[in-house]
């Protein structure tokens, strides 16, 4: 009977032993999780992180207006310049849960871009003093682009840790004002098609363009967002608008690809 005795009383300590053990197992996970919530709700972005708030973000704006892909009539990018804009705006938010929320938000924008290429058969109408002639374009060309509106950008909200926020969502902008322009030289325009008559411009008498015109006031597309705090009421962030649509009017034919508009906002978002 001694060995059952044995088995027994070992088998009760096992049960004990693994009944401690998943007692302890869930005030482990208990303290981690109230440690978890307390980190949270330390960092924000409230002291509720249920609760509904709003954000002031003000950034620097990189980016340009580009094809995708770039077609066969771009040889070659010789230059390309950000020309640096800014974004100022107000996001409202709302949390669901620990982790996940939604947003939306106002703002406005300056941003641009100026771009050299080797370009050939580019589609193109050109002022040359009092004429316009279109055709089709082998040589330099230059462009700037310029846009200011408000972009209002509806997202979902994650957080993947007390610090790091992310957001995904669409947005929708329009452009108060819109500028698309430059100058065409050293090369030559097929009048009317490829085979057309040839008109010599060069390098010291360029021909110029302006497409402003012909530009969209409304661009669609999707923006990410990526925020990081670094006090409590003080985030750094990036974020990418990628636009969805042409910046050109439908029926603007010149231009025989769709060009997109795709910029990136660094900088400081104070949270409410």
């Amino acid at each position: 009977m001694k060995p059952l005795k044995y088995i027994l009383a070992l088998a009760l300590l096992a049960v004990c032993g693994a009944t401690q053990a998943q007692e302890n197992l869930k005030t482990l996970m208990q303290e981690n999780r109230e440690n978890r919530e307390a980190n949270y709700a330390k960092w924000g972005p409230t002291s509720d992180f249920h609760g509904m708030g709003f954000l002031v973000r003000a950034g620097y704006v990189l980016g340009g207006t580009s094809p995708l892909p770039l077609p066969a009539e771009i040889r070659k990018i010789n230059e390309f310049a950000p020309k640096g804009g800014f974004s100022l705006g107000v996001d409202g938010y709302k949390y669901f849960n620990t982790r996940w929320g939604l947003s939306a938000g106002l703002r406005f924008f300056m941003q641009g871009m100026r771009t050299g290429a080797e370009v050939k058969n580019y589609g193109m109408t050109i002022r040359m003093g009092d004429d316009v002639v279109s055709g089709r374009f082998t040589g330099t060309d230059i462009t700037e682009t310029r846009m200011t509106g408000f972009t209002i950008p509806v997202t979902a909200t994650y957080r993947a840790g007390a610090r790091w926020t992310f957001n995904l969502g669409p947005y929708v902008s329009y452009w108060i004002y819109r500028d698309f322009d430059g100058e065409v030289f050293d090369g030559y325009l097929r009048e009317g098609s490829p085979v057309g008559q040839k008109i010599t411009i060069g390098a010291d008498n360029p021909a110029s363009y302006d497409f402003s015109e012909n530009m969209r006031r409304f661009s669609w597309g999707m923006e990410f967002a990526a925020d990081f705090r670094v006090r409590e009421h003080l985030n750094v962030f990036g974020l990418l608008d990628w636009g969805l649509n042409d910046v050109f009017a439908s029926d603007f034919e010149t231009v025989t690809f769709s060009l997109y508009p795709i910029y990136a906002t660094l900088g400081l978002a104070y949270y409410y």
